[in-house]
This record gives C-alpha cells, sequence and structure tokens, in this order.
C-alpha cells in the first residue's frame, strides 16, 4: 500500500480548516468559493471538492478538522477523493502529523481479491519527510497484512519466510530451531505446544546491528492459529483466531521501522512460532513440563499456551544481556475487557521507561496505557504438584496474573516490557480499517528513536 504515498511537488492542493475558524475563513474565499461552500454544505460534509470555473476538472480539496492537534484528520480522505494525487497545503509541522493518516487510512488488505481499489494518492515533497512516512506505514501495513493473512497461508514455515526476507533486505542474520530440534537446544514449552501440527513448531531468531550497541530484544507471540488445543474454544471465539500471531507481527513490523530507520542498536528478534491444534499427541491439561529456566509447569488449562511458548523464549532473550525485552502478545481476553479492544495494555518492571514509553505514545497519538504488575495475584498461579500453573485459579484480573507468569521467567535485573493487545479493530476509524491493526509499535519505536538516537 506504499503506493498511496509519492515524492513529489505536484498534486492538487489539499486544505484542512479548523472548524473554529471556518466563518472568518470562508469570509475571506473568492465568491465563487463562498458559494460553492454554501451550497454543497460543506460546514456539516466537513469535505468540499472545489472545481476549476472555466474547466470543471477538480483544482482544490477543503477539508475540515475538530483541533490543530487531529492526527487522523485525513484519515478517511484515501478512499473518499477521486483517484488522483494530492498535496497537502500547510507547513511541515501540519503534513507530518496528517499524512501518516490519510496514507493508513487508504489500506486495504487485497491479497485474494481479483482487482484492488482505485485509491487516492498523496504526494510529499520533501524527501525525509516522505522517508518517515513510508518507513512507517509500511511497517504498520506490513503488520496489518500477517495478522489479516488466513491461518493456511500463515504458519510458522510463513513467518520464518518473512523474517528471513527481512534479515535478507537489511542485511542481519537469521536462524531457526525446528520441530525436534526445540527438545534438542531445551525450548520444551515450544515444541509441546505446536508438536500436535502437520506445521512443525520453530523458534525464529533474527539479529541485525552492530554488536557494539546497545541491545533490545523483541518477542512475538507466534501462535498462528489457536483452537484452544484439548480445551477446545467455542466456535465463536475460534473464528478469528488466525489473529493469535498478532505479537509476532508487531515485533516484525517493529523490527522492519527499527531497521528502516538504522537505529543505533543491536537488535535480536524472537518469534515461538506454533499452531495450537488438536491431535493423539496433543498436550493435556494436567501435564507437568520443565520449562527452559527450569521451572516447572503444570497444565491447568491449554488454552493458554501463549504464555508457554513466550516464557521458554524470554528465557532465551536474556541469553546476550539486553538493555531492554520488550514482548508482543494477543495474550488475554481479560485485558480487552479492562481496556477495550482499542487501547493496548503493557505490564513492565521499570517506572522510568513505562512512562517514557506512556508518553512517546501519546505524542505520536499511538495511546498505550501501563497495568500493574501486583505481586499479591502470583498465588493464583499456585499448583499442588509443581512450580506453578499456566494459568490462575480465578476469572479475575486475567492480564495481571498471565503478566506475573511471564515475569518469573524474566530476570529482575533486565527490563522488560509486556504488551497484551489486540491486534485487530473490530469497527473501522479514520485511519484504521476494520481488520488486522498494529497497535503500540509507533509509541515503542518513538521511544527508542528518543533514548537511543
Amino acid at each position: 500500500m506504499s503506493a498511496l504515498i509519492l515524492h513529489t511537488s505536484s498534486g492538487i492542493p489539499l486544505s484542512f480548516i479548523l472548524k473554529s475558524d471556518l466563518t472568518q475563513w470562508q469570509a475571506q474565499q473568492s465568491l465563487f468559493i463562498q458559494n460553492w461552500l454554501e451550497n454543497t454544505g460543506f460546514d456539516k460534509q466537513g469535505l468540499a471538492l472545489i472545481p476549476d470555473p472555466q474547466t470543471g476538472e477538480l483544482a482544490q480539496v477543503f477539508c475540515l478538522m475538530d483541533h490543530r492537534d487531529d492526527f487522523w484528520a485525513a484519515g478517511e480522505l484515501a478512499n473518499k477523493l477521486p483517484a488522483k494525487c494530492y498535496q497537502i497545503n500547510g507547513d511541515a509541522k501540519l503534513i507530518e502529523q496528517v499524512a501518516l493518516g490519510f496514507v493508513l487510512g487508504g489500506y486495504e488488505f487485497s491479497e485474494y481479491k481479483e482487482k484492488a481499489s482505485l485509491k487516492a494518492q498523496l504526494g510529499i515533497a520533501d524527501e525525509q519527510l516522505y522517508i518517515r512516512i513510508k518507513q512507517q506505514s509500511d511497517a504498520i501495513n506490513l503488520v496489518r497484512d500477517l495478522v489479516n493473512t488466513p491461518a493456511a497461508d500463515m504458519m510458522p514455515q510463513h513467518l520464518s519466510q518473512v523474517m528471513a526476507d527481512l534479515a535478507d533486505t537489511y542485511k542481519g542474520e537469521f536462524s531457526q530451531w525446528i520441530g525436534d530440534e526445540l527438545l534438542e537446544q531445551n525450548y520444551p514449552t515450544i515444541h509441546m505446544v505446536g508438536r500436535a501440527s502437520e506445521n512443525k513448531p520453530r523458534l525464529l531468531d533474527l539479529q541485525w546491528g552492530d554488536e557494539s550497541s546497545p541491545r533490545i530484544t523483541l518477542v512475538g507471540k507466534g501462535v498462528c492459529f489457536d483452537s484452544g488445543g484439548l480445551d477446545l474454544k467455542p466456535s465463536a471465539g475460534m473464528r478469528n483466531m488466525k489473529k493469535d500471531m498478532g505479537g509476532a507481527a508487531h515485533v516484525i513490523g517493529l523490527a522492519q521501522l527499527i531497521m528502516a530507520a538504522n537505529l543505533p542498536v543491536r537488535l535480536r528478534v524472537l518469534v515461538p512460532a506454533v499452531e495450537n491444534a488438536v491431535s493423539r499427541n496433543a498436550f493435556r491439561p494436567g501435564d507437568v513440563i520443565k520449562t527452559r529456566k527450569g521451572i516447572m509447569v503444570e497444565i491447568d488449562n491449554t488454552d493458554a499456551e501463549g504464555r508457554l511458548v513466550l516464557c521458554d523464549a524470554l528465557t532465551e532473550a536474556q541469553a546476550d544481556k539486553p538493555e531492554l525485552i520488550v514482548d508482543f502478545a494477543t495474550l488475554t481476553g481479560a485485558c480487552r475487557v479492562a481496556l477495550g479492544t482499542e487501547l493496548p495494555g503493557f505490564f513492565s518492571t521499570d517506572k522510568d521507561i513505562a512512562n517514557g514509553i506512556m508518553d512517546a505514545g501519546f505524542n505520536v497519538s499511538d495511546p498505550v496505557w501501563q497495568l500493574p504488575l501486583f505481586e499479591q495475584y502470583k498465588s493464583y498461579l499456585k499448583s499442588n504438584v509443581a512450580d506453578m500453573a499456566n494459568c490462575a485459579n480465578t476469572p479475575f484480573g486475567g492480564a495481571i496474573t498471565a503478566a506475573l507468569y511471564l515475569k518469573e521467567f524474566v530476570e529482575p535485573t533486565t527490563p522488560w516490557v509486556h504488551f497484551d493487545v489486540m491486534a485487530w479493530n473490530l469497527r473501522s476509524l479514520p485511519g484504521r480499517p476494520a481488520g488486522g491493526e498494529a497497535l503500540g509499535i509507533r509509541a515503542v519505536f518513538s521511544y527508542l528513536a528518543a533514548r537511543f538516537n
């Protein structure tokens, strides 16, 4: 969808007018434009296409915006405007503010359609601004594409190819452990969750950047389809489980953004990629598994599999002593109950990092919200036969207990951030079509760019 943005200084002028300034602004326009706006109900429609009085060709476009910081003011224009190229009138701050929303709003997952819809395009004259907008839109739309792809075409081997291609593009290194190699290399929980599928489980590992730079490790839950295992989900709960690899999609998109911007970090991306299927060798409720860290875990519910694949990956993530570990996962419905589907929750062991990410998110209109690692709830993970259970014995505080489970596999000296995301838009909003979505990666990237640049 990067064709929605062009590096050009030509295009039909597109101007934004504050609603509070409308009366004064309109009085300053030509009589032709005043009459046109009056007769087309610009004050109610919020969008006006002005023709050339001589030729009748589209000459300029006016769009109302609610306030000066309206990041999504152009979020519907790629679909509403005629399929031509437009140029935003205004200073660099305004252009940067609304351009990304324009491009993201034109996203369409068309892989399985005979023909994609024609969209309006946005021209940006400033080369550096064009590059920044393109890098961000490409990364976000990559996340969307990965999440939207049907599970049959987005299994562990497909995720593997995506990461291998990224490594090739940005001159990184890619390696993976497949099937029984996971047992040989001591990643037992990843193998256990994925062993029932004919699509072999894998641990995917991408590394990039100067080895002397600060080390940042990203971990993403890559459950390519989640049936629930033997604790089978109902059909309604299973319908959109192609999105259960949304955490992997997020770290892949974030990694692309970091590499494209050439941030001065040593980046590592770990994705435990599995399908949680049902077969004669599926893992069972009541089983006990010895994790990579050595903690014995009793399986209380096979549908709490995301934290199982993540715990081995988080243990590995600390092998090279990174300055920060960030994981993304579509982990709990409880987080959606707490914050809704459009505000991702996160947990952190470092107050300053958490505050920095929250501030960065609000500054770039990608809000995220910190939830507490309330240690008192750890007792809900108690097991009578093992060191701990994989899920709590109560439905309350589910996002917190899931985070507390993961925290057991992170060393206290390692700053850690855990995102529990929906990875999906249930409704269409300006700039955010229904379907797969990237939530929080611009916030994290903005924080990392400010910290390490």
